[in-house]
């Protein structure tokens, strides 16, 4: 029995460590759980955005106008001679867009989305239409099948009918756009208008289209750069955009009274020519614009501030057996355990906050509620007001420490190494008044 006792004694506190090891790890089970009601979350707001578009419009992607004319072209079926009717397409050499968007915030329940209007004003010129680049003849062109196209990814978000005014050198036409009769595999969905019959006789003109079209969508618009040159400039005085898509502005200017943004586009600039036949493009692959953000992901933020849990119980533990240690004072792991529940709370209440107050404040007040609750505890605990000072400040350099972090985004590895690094030596600091042969040898 003797042997035994002195065992127990020369060893409780490794034992003690190991046990507290354990518990940190099943305390990755909360945290876990933590993370799916965060990504549940964040699904519902997925959702509930999804719902606010299909009732006002989404996000807009606007291509055109483009000029498509069908041919024939000869060919075989089973040795035979045949016809086939296929499409030619023509860009314009230049495009212009100008357009102000009028934010708007709609909401779904506690979640919220940026919607907006916006009038664009286009124009765009053809220099002419080059059918010998294409190896086409005249004579096999179905002038009277010659459309014009424009499209607009949502439909439902235009607000009024679109007519383009066609000028061209010796003739004018207003045309009024509506969904294509005759779909093209390029263009199944968009918008188009039949030209006029003095078409073939202005193929080697200039020809010029402008509108204006009045359009709602949420969050993102964006342009397609059909234009060999294409400029496009984007106002609004929302002050959080998010610049998307496969260019960036070359000018743009962000303040708090909204933004304006300036775009210049060539055709060498894209994957797809300035005009072509038998084939189809994926043309929005070139698209590029502007999104409205709401500036904080709460969810984004709040999970990245979960990652840190095991970093936050482990160091709190460590500062507990510290105490035990260099104090010789005895805390049970039954009280680790509340703990360490306390520190997990602390996330269920930031999520549920940050839905309501923003991540920022949410965070100031779980940190506070949870710092507070565990000071007062280890003080009655201990019967130490000095020591219930001391965990306070290490929760509080630690909770502050990952908010740094968390909004020192492109910094973060590097401040979270300083960070630990510093915390190592003062635990290597503290750890130089335990007397170990002393632990070793007595209870």
């Amino acid at each position: 029995m003797e042997i035994k006792s002195s065992f127990w004694n020369t060893f409780r506190m490794f034992f003690k460590v190991g046990l507290i090891g354990v518990m940190i790890l099943l305390m990755l089970i909360p945290t876990t759980f933590i993370q799916q009601l965060v990504s549940e979350r964040q699904q519902r707001q997925q959702q509930a955005v999804a719902e606010i578009n299909s009732r006002w419009a989404a996000p807009q992607t606007v291509t055109g106008p483009v000029i498509g004319i069908p041919y024939l072209e000869t060919g075989t079926d089973n040795g035979n001679k045949v016809e086939v009717k296929r499409w030619a397409y023509f860009l314009p050499a230049k495009l212009d867009i100008q357009t102000h968007l009028v934010p708007e915030r709609r909401y779904r329940g506690i979640y919220q989305v940026v919607v907006y209007t916006t009038e664009l004003d286009i124009h765009s010129d053809f220099d002419s239409l080059h059918l010998d680049e294409l190896n086409l003849s005249p004579a096999n062109m179905l002038w009277k099948e010659a459309t014009v196209f424009f499209d607009i990814s949502d439909l439902q978000g235009i607000r009024e009918d679109v007519r383009l005014h066609l000028e061209g050198a010796s003739s004018n036409a207003d045309l009024t756009l509506v969904p294509a009769r005759r779909p093209t595999d390029q263009f199944k969905t968009a918008l188009a208008a039949p030209l006029p019959d003095w078409l073939p006789s202005a193929t080697k003109e200039n020809l010029k289209f402008s509108a204006k079209v009045k359009l709602k969508g949420s969050v993102n618009l964006s342009f397609v750069p059909t234009g060999r040159e294409t400029n496009a400039q984007a106002t609004s005085p929302w002050p959080d955009p998010s610049f998307t898509g496969a260019a960036l502005p070359d000018i743009r200017t962000v303040k708090d009274s909204g933004f304006v943004a300036n775009w210049k586009m060539l055709s060498l600039n894209r994957k797809f020519p300035q005009q072509w036949k038998e084939g189809n493009y994926n043309l929005e692959e070139a698209a590029f614009g502007v999104s409205l953000i709401v500036p904080v992901d709460v969810y984004q933020q709040t999970t990245r501030s979960v990652k840190y849990a095991i970093l936050i119980i482990l160091l709190t533990f460590t500062a507990f057996l510290l105490i035990e240690w260099v104090y010789d004072r005895q805390i049970h792991l039954i009280q680790y355990a509340l703990v360490g529940l306390a520190l997990c709370i602390f996330y269920t209440l930031l999520l549920s906050l940050s839905e309501y107050l923003g991540f920022n404040g949410a965070y100031a007040i779980a940190a506070v509620a949870t710092i507070g609750l565990i000071a007062w505890y280890i003080g009655s605990l201990l019967r130490s007001g000095r020591m219930s000072l001391f965990i306070t400040f290490l929760l509080v350099v630690q909770y502050g420490f990952v908010f740094t972090l968390i909004q020192l985004q492109d910094y973060a590895l590097l401040m979270g190494s300083i960070g630990l690094f510093i915390t190592l030596a003062i635990v290597m600091y503290f750890s130089r008044k335990i007397k170990w042969e002393k632990m070793t040898t007595t209870g």
